[in-house]
């Protein structure tokens, strides 16, 4: 079992970081300074090389149960690894851009105004109205069957979101709700109210600007 004191100095990852500055280091490497030691059989690279695979996976699938399941990763060293997840998330929200009109969703979506294509999408936000993600839930013509509330909810949950709008664009160009788009909403609309989590807006996007359905007073 090797600690990082213990690596050739050219593979310690913390004199690296004192060096070259932190942004230069591989995930493991920085993994290793978090963890600061290996296990008995195992040293500081292999297991932080270990728990780099699983968060690559999924780092939003991370959690106790699993990280404990890595041999020679005890309770200590997961909470510390799962802290420090949670504390680099959380100031990733707190500096990420706000969206409180139809105007900050447009701009935020641009780019999908020129599709030729209808993409159908979330943006899940906290309960500052910081962004959180945006998600494409699916290409093709909007209609209520192929729009689950499962699975935008479901989203919005593993976001911890306070809120979500949602958003489509119309490669036509029209800026009127469809009756489809005005069914879709609504049963979103009812699903929110039943998870807790608050449909703020539905804006359709074209190249010729915006329509909100929270500014037209639907919502």
């Amino acid at each position: 079992m090797k600690t990082i004191s213990e690596l050739h100095n050219h593979d310690k990852p913390r004199e690296k970081l004192l060096k070259k500055g932190v942004k230069v280091l591989k995930n493991e490497e920085l993994m290793a300074v978090l963890l600061g030691s290996g296990v008995q059989g195992k040293d500081v690279r292999k297991l932080a090389k270990e728990i780099i695979v699983m968060m690559d996976e999924s780092v939003e699938g991370l959690s106790f149960d699993k990280l404990c399941g890595i041999h020679g990763l005890g309770t200590a060293k997961a909470s510390q690894i799962l802290a420090s997840v949670e504390l680099g998330r959380r100031y990733l929200i707190r500096t990420s851009r706000r969206i409180v009109s139809a105007g900050d969703v447009y701009e935020a979506l641009q780019s999908f105004a020129a599709k030729q294509q209808e993409y159908f999408l979330l943006i899940t936000l906290d309960g500052a109205s910081r962004l959180i993600n945006t998600r494409t839930v699916f290409i093709g013509t909007l209609n209520q069957s192929l729009v689950h509330p499962r699975e935008i909810f479901s989203e919005a949950i593993a976001d911890r979101a306070a809120g979500i709008i949602v958003a489509h664009n119309h490669p036509s160009g029209t800026l009127e709700a469809s009756r489809a788009d005005i069914q879709v909403t609504q049963r979103l609309k009812e699903v929110a109210k039943l998870v807790g989590i608050e449909l703020l807006d539905h804006v359709i996007l074209s190249k010729q600007g915006y329509y909100s359905f929270s500014d037209e007073g639907l919502l």
